[in-house]
């Protein structure tokens, strides 16, 4: 998929951030903050924010590190990183390589994204289970799990602000390498006209893949 080009899969694990709001149940009497952050999302909030994304290989301990902004909304993203930038407004996915100075626009096919927000709203993900969900101090724990051996994660752990912005995500996939991506600056915010929208030179190769 076109969105893959950037370095190190980094908007999977930033579509994490909703990974659990299609998730169908939860422990009775226990404070559901994916409900609550479910229904930020279908309000039509945007959240943005600066990322650090780390993946450490499970064999060699090997580093790849990379850093940029995010924006997530309930069927819309956009990542910046490097000199990168993919734009998915539920509709189109356009990618733009500074380094080539190249746009590739191709129709979005969500159902071919495991991670298209959308799908994950719709409980796509039904094979994660909520371990726990609860109250850490200043910050909220949530803890996720799955037996598939298909899943594309096998736990997640994610870290949120008492008011429900992401701070951390730290993901363990089947070859147990460890995906840990850490946001800062990040709030939610009411989506604005221009904001996925692909940004780039006149001069720029166009390469449209939808015809």
């Amino acid at each position: 998929m076109i969105w893959k080009n950037l370095n190190d899969k980094v908007t999977v694990v930033l579509i994490t951030i909703i990974i659990g709001l299609g998730l169908p149940s939860l422990a009775l009497g226990q404070q559901s903050y994916f409900s609550d952050l479910k229904e930020t999302f279908e309000d039509g909030s945007i959240f943005m924010a600066d990322f650090y994304h780390q993946t450490v290989d499970s064999y060699t301990q090997d580093t790849v590190a990379s850093d940029g902004r995010i924006w997530v909304g309930g069927q819309k993203y956009r990542v910046e990183a490097g000199n990168k930038s993919v734009v998915v407004d539920g509709e189109t996915s356009m990618v733009y390589d500074e380094d080539r100075n190249r746009v590739i626009i191709s129709k979005y096919e969500p159902e071919d994204d495991d991670f298209a927000p959308s799908r994950i709203l719709n409980g796509v993900d039904s094979t994660f289970t909520v371990q726990t969900q609860e109250k850490r101090g200043d910050q909220i724990y949530i803890l996720l799990s799955s037996d598939d051996p298909f899943a594309i994660y096998q736990e997640v752990e994610i870290f949120l602000s008492n008011g429900l912005v992401p701070k951390k995500i730290k993901a363990v996939d089947p070859a147990d390498n460890v995906i840990t991506t850490t946001f800062s600056e990040g709030e939610f915010m009411k989506p604005e006209e221009e904001m996925f929208t692909l940004s780039y030179p006149e001069s720029a190769e166009k390469v449209d893949m939808r015809n």
